[in-house]
């Protein structure tokens, strides 16, 4: 029996052969992955392993011998060139090319493919010293160029910049953070958050510039030696980190003629507008898990994860919807930030703790119901908020701003 291919090695793609396996699932499971690595994690890029403390083999989600075990085989270094199914019909087999010119036969199909960083396009960008973060080797080549340099430009204010801004500035580097918007992670976070992380990085030394664009990598002998701003000024950079985004890698499913909106189009059962083909992880925009309506692209670990099972529940003909709370988190130096729930559509903010101190929580609402909350080294509210939120329950907001008050969940 022809089984399975998973054109990704990320989260995702293992995630749904480790689920289909769990199901129940005999048939031959395959993970296609562009990488020279098994599966790995990469959150722990921008944060551990920058630091020094994991390498590439903490990082993987399973030893070699496990996919052994479980009798999945995982081709790296990879790719998926063409796909073709041998007819019109849902259960149509079919098969894959590689680039190397070798085929793959399947009955069903998984696209993982995940994304690749939003490039600069201005003059100097692909100058020596310019640096992307979403692969070990984009790491590797990071931590040699941060060997020999003193000074950091991180174009880009989002959370893989900051977290990038806080590991360079621990290796005692000067750091400089460019970021376009008037405020950083301001299509996330509240006001009242980007101001509390500007003052936060700006106490530890890392200089925040907003509201500046960048229109030149400048250097020489091929090296980068600054970064040239809209204002026209100069910041010197031996190492430029850029953290402007990611786009979903959409080319095969653009050849399999699959609905596309930013990303692809999933239902809440992971399947795409071609009944043939599920899909999960960063690659996709699905409906918006709290509302049910809407699509939403979520760039998760937990998102990666939840969806991939619901993608395996689907082709092991074990169909759920995918309905899980969205939640995430970002280690910024020793600033830790945990979010659950969605801000979108959010008309009023109400804080708990002190932002001063470094431990406080901004709670979201929309008509007095609680849709998300962001905390700063205060994992109880945390916990307390993504409970209430999966329960679909609230916290009224004047127990939030009582600060002597317990938080308490109703419906």
């Amino acid at each position: 029996m022809t089984g399975t291919l998973i054109v990704g090695g990320g989260q995702a793609g293992a995630q749904a052969a480790f689920s289909l396996r769990a199901m129940g699932y005999t048939a031959d499971i395959t993970i296609v992955g562009s990488e020279p690595h098994l599966p790995y994690q990469r959150p722990p890029l921008s944060k551990a392993f920058l630091a020094g403390t994991a390498d590439h083999e903490t990082l993987q989600f399973r030893k070699p011998a496990y996919y052994d075990k479980i009798r999945v085989e995982v081709l790296c270094n990879q790719r998926v060139t063409d796909i073709e199914f041998d007819g019109g019909t849902a259960d149509a087999a079919g098969t894959a090319q590689l680039h190397d010119g070798t085929e793959k036969s399947f009955h069903h199909l998984m696209l993982a493919v995940g994304g690749r960083p939003r490039r600069l396009t201005v003059p100097g960008s692909d100058l020596t010293g310019v640096c992307y973060l979403r692969t070990i080797a984009d790491a590797v080549q990071l931590i040699s160029h941060l060997e020999h340099g003193a000074s950091v430009v991180v174009i880009g204010g989002g959370f893989v910049g900051l977290e990038a801004a806080a590991m360079a500035r621990g290796r005692g580097k000067t750091v400089t953070v460019v970021e376009l918007a008037e405020r950083l992670l301001s299509r996330t976070v509240a006001p009242e958050m980007s101001a509390f992380l500007t003052e936060a990085h700006q106490r530890r030394g890392t200089h925040i510039r907003l509201g500046d664009g960048v229109t030149a990598i400048e250097g020489n002998d091929g090296q980068a030696t600054g970064v040239r701003l809209s204002d026209g000024s100069l910041l010197p950079a031996d190492v430029v980190i850029v953290g402007v985004g990611m786009t979903p890698r959409l080319e095969l499913a653009e050849r399999l003629g699959l609905e596309t909106a930013g990303g692809i189009v999933v239902d809440s059962f992971a399947r795409t507008s071609d009944s043939r083909v599920v899909a999960a992880g960063d690659c996709t925009v699905m409906p918006n898990p709290m509302t049910g309506s809407g699509f939403v692209r979520l760039e998760s670990v937990q998102n990666a994860v939840d969806q991939a099972k619901v993608a395996a529940a689907s082709i092991a003909g074990q169909p759920f919807t995918h309905s899980a709370l969205p939640w995430f988190w970002s280690n910024q130096g020793d600033l830790k930030l945990q979010m659950a729930g969605l801000t979108e559509g959010y008309d009023h903010v109400e804080l708990r703790g002190e932002p001063a101190a470094e431990k406080f929580s901004a709670f979201y609402y929309r008509d007095g119901r609680l849709l998300a909350v962001h905390a700063v080294n205060r994992p109880q509210d945390y916990m307390l908020a993504r409970k209430a939120l999966s329960q679909r329950m609230t916290i009224p907001p004047d127990r939030v701003a009582d600060g002597a008050a317990a938080l308490v969940a109703v419906p």
